[in-house]
């Protein structure tokens, strides 16, 4: 009786020591933030789906995310789960309680047909541009005006086949700017549907060499616009990934996530490189967003749970880790930053130092308010928020509660 006694005490003393080490599931609101829990990954359906007038998703059955998913693993961070662990689609996420007070609509209805839209843009009169996955011989290019009817669809015969659509972006004259990653080309695209200028070649990543005039893009992912009118593209979906600095082609030799910077008239001024994990470093460059106020360059370094930020030149100022996938950053009309968390679904506003002070979106799923992956974003003049989820064919319409 004495051994089972024993025996039972010892075991009981494990299990406590074993829930004593067990990292927690939830935490309450403090320091500004709202409470936060851990909810399971969904099933990537990778585009592969259909959309009703309300927004309600079907999955094709016989597409898995399994057979279509490639993660990179988060390798530099203190705050990531999976730095030495499984695939992400098998990871619970932090998510934050909804506080502020969003609804959730889907007004956009976009063609039927496979493909998911990564990004929106918006422009001065509230005209919406939805850039989108679609199979060759599709259009990938729309534009919504104020009342969400479609007033014109950009085709292969003035932009081509966009081979793996990113981010995009609209200017203060009303101009969208789509970045194909795997087309190695950045596209600026007229209001009215004509393709103004293309920066890189088309189906040929390189290096950009101003010494030597060539002017190559590797994989863009993200555009961004300063207040004087300067762009940035940020360009690499991992660090050498792919891995072109095996290849045998001379015009293509760093294979490292990076920065360019020109004027607003496409003129060089500079770029950085990311060069992989640690302090100024970044491993890719999947959000990109200019600080109205200061200038400053927020870099979304999205496998390594963190945002880096430098200045206008490129020189780095600081490290903001974060809790979630950083994949998309931006600012809103008061000048305040906000990030999308991809597969982690949801749209998180910020404050300076990168804390959360409020949260929009159910996790990820295909339900409603749901995101698969939470994208490029933009905001209307209301302070509706327009998302793109790369892996359903619907953009969600976060709308702001009215004052």
């Amino acid at each position: 009786m004495r051994h089972l006694a024993c025996a039972t005490l010892l075991a009981l003393g494990t299990a406590a020591a074993a829930a004593a080490t067990m990292p927690p599931r939830e935490g309450p609101a403090e320091n500004g933030s709202p409470a936060w829990f851990l909810q399971p990954s969904s099933t990537d359906p990778a585009g592969h789906t259909a959309v009703n007038d309300e927004g309600r998703i079907t999955v094709h059955p016989h597409v898995t995310g399994d057979e279509t998913f490639t993660s990179f693993r988060c390798t530099g961070s203190t705050v990531c789960q999976n730095r030495f662990g499984p695939n992400r689609l098998t990871l619970d996420r932090v998510q934050w309680r909804q506080t502020m007070g969003y609804d959730f609509a889907y007004p956009i209805h976009l063609p039927p047909g496979d493909g998911g839209p990564p990004s929106v843009g918006i422009d001065s009169k509230a005209n919406i541009w939805v850039y989108q996955r679609k199979a060759p011989g599709h259009p990938q290019l729309f534009k919504f005006d104020r009342n969400y009817k479609l007033v014109l669809t950009v085709g292969e015969d003035v932009i081509g086949h966009q081979d793996k659509p990113h981010g995009m972006a609209v200017d203060g004259e009303g101009n969208a700017w789509i970045c194909d990653i795997n087309g190695a080309t950045v596209q600026k695209i007229s209001p009215d549907g004509k393709l103004l200028q293309t920066f890189g070649v088309k189906g040929h990543r390189g290096d950009w060499d101003e010494a030597k005039g060539q002017r190559y893009l590797w994989q863009p992912i993200a555009i961004a616009f300063a207040p004087n009118g300067d762009i940035y593209i940020g360009q690499g979906h991992g660090n050498e990934s792919p891995r072109d600095v095996d290849s045998d082609d001379p015009t293509n030799v760093m294979g490292a996530a990076r920065v360019l910077h020109l004027d607003r008239s496409g003129n060089f001024i500079g770029q950085w490189f990311g060069d992989e994990t640690g302090q100024g470093k970044f491993d890719q460059v999947h959000g990109l967003a200019v600080d109205p106020k200061t200038g400053d360059v927020w870099i979304g370094d999205r496998e390594q749970y963190r945002i880096q930020v430098y200045n206008a030149e490129g020189k780095f100022l600081r490290t903001i880790l974060t809790r979630n996938l950083s994949s998309t950053v931006g600012f809103d009309a008061n000048g305040n930053p906000w990030m999308a968390t991809g597969q982690d679904g949801q749209v998180l506003k910020l404050d300076r130092s990168g804390k959360v002070i409020g949260a929009v979106g159910n996790g990820m799923g295909i339900g409603p308010g749901q995101f698969i992956e939470a994208a490029y974003f933009a905001f209307d003049a209301s302070g509706n928020i327009f998302v793109g989820d790369t892996s359903t064919g619907r953009v969600t319409e976060l709308v702001a509660p009215r004052k």
